[in-house]
């Protein structure tokens, strides 16, 4: 990442957070991993898994929190280690996105808290049953003109159109598109001219 992850670091000192002591949320987290050589971010697709409302669907790693989590931090270093077999430290961390909850009633009561990981090369990965697949995307794909674009999805039953990254794995939208949004807004800020 070079020097664009300096002026990332700066950027991402703390996102805009919900009450995570909320008795009706669902607390979550997520691990946005960002390697060099060129450029990427580790997405997954999730695998198909009946009554799991995000099955299939191109994703971030990371989950639920759980008792034995110090922390969310701790949620997506866990979750990422478990999901995708990368062992990420505090150390890693460039800093963290604003909170995302779901903006349809169909969905948990979920709140996600998006942390930016900054790796100084590609892992190898190891993917555990949850994930059917793991893709390193680059940055400048996700960036270019276009990218980011109304698609049409069957949701429930429903067409609906919203608003995606195609990649070669699948479709990014929904929540993980919301962050991955977030993400490359604050990187272009970062590294645009003053």
């Amino acid at each position: 990442m070079g020097g664009r992850a300096a002026r990332l670091r700066e950027r991402l000192t703390k996102g805009e957070f919900a009450a995570d002591h909320d008795p009706g949320l669902i607390w979550a987290a997520v691990a946005l991993v960002l390697v060099p050589d060129p450029d990427s971010i580790l997405l997954i697709r999730r695998a198909e898994r009946a009554g799991d409302p995000w099955s299939g669907h191109m994703a971030l790693p990371g989950g639920r929190r759980e008792a034995g989590d110090l922390d969310l931090l701790a949620t997506a270093i866990r979750e990422t280690a478990e999901e995708v077999g990368v062992q990420l430290g505090a150390q890693d961390m460039a800093g963290s996105l604003d909170d995302v909850i779901p903006r349809t009633p169909v969905l948990p009561p979920i709140a996600v808290r998006p942390f930016v990981f900054l790796l100084p090369q590609r892992p190898t990965l190891t993917l555990n049953p949850e994930v059917s697949k793991a893709s390193w995307v680059g940055l400048d794909l996700l960036l270019r003109a276009g990218a980011h674009h109304p698609v049409q999805l069957d949701v429930a039953g429903q067409s609906r159109q919203v608003l995606a990254y195609e990649v070669e794995n699948g479709i990014v939208w929904g929540m993980t598109e919301r962050i991955l949004t977030s993400f490359l807004a604050q990187l272009q800020q970062a590294i645009s001219p003053p």
